[in-house]
């Protein structure tokens, strides 16, 4: 069984929250063309549409993108979109009338870094001791201190770029440069 590494000191959940009006569209396609320019395979899990109410629609998506890193390592991110009140909204944008949505959104960027994710070491017992004792004492440091920490910053960048589609605050971050990608 493979090892969901998970730290207690690092906050691993971004959580954006949004009332206003957006592209919708828009904004799924720029989500998922960020994961895949990283070469994540993408799938969606879950997808509720609840039937308006006098407010408007009601949405619920999961996602869930993995990345092999080594063949030892995996990233998962998990993103899960909560919409209340999504209504079409005809804008006037550069001279044209454009079809956006009016809502309020709150989306959630887990993120997970899996150890031993093929099952290769899983064949007995004496394999399984021998990865936990590996994982515990031998490369503890690196997986906290290179692998972790990659994750986390790669997370943070993706919750940055949303910010940014969506027009908030945020032009950059303190960590942008970090990984000395893009």
């Amino acid at each position: 069984m493979p090892l969901n590494y998970k730290t207690k000191e690092i906050p691993r959940t971004h959580i954006i929250r949004y009332t206003g009006i957006f592209d919708f569209e828009g904004l799924y396609k720029a989500m998922v063309g960020y994961l895949k320019a990283r070469r994540y395979w993408f799938h969606e899990d879950t997808y509720k549409h609840k039937p308006g109410g006098p407010f408007g629609k009601e949405l619920e998506i999961k996602w869930i993108a993995d990345k092999n890193v080594t063949e030892f390592y995996q990233h998962i991110i998990t993103v899960f979109f909560h919409i209340w009140d999504l209504t079409d909204v005809e804008v006037i944008k550069n001279g044209k009338k454009t079809k956006m949505q009016k809502a309020r959104m709150e989306i959630h960027i887990d993120s997970d870094l899996i150890v031993e994710y093929q099952d290769k070491w899983a064949k007995n017992k004496f394999t399984k001791a021998l990865l936990d004792f590996y994982s515990k004492y031998i490369i503890k440091r690196e997986i906290e201190s290179i692998w972790w920490d990659t994750t986390y910053y790669r997370t943070f960048k993706f919750q940055s770029f949303i910010k940014n589609y969506l027009n908030m605050q945020t032009k950059g971050n303190e960590y942008s440069g970090y990984l000395g990608d893009n």
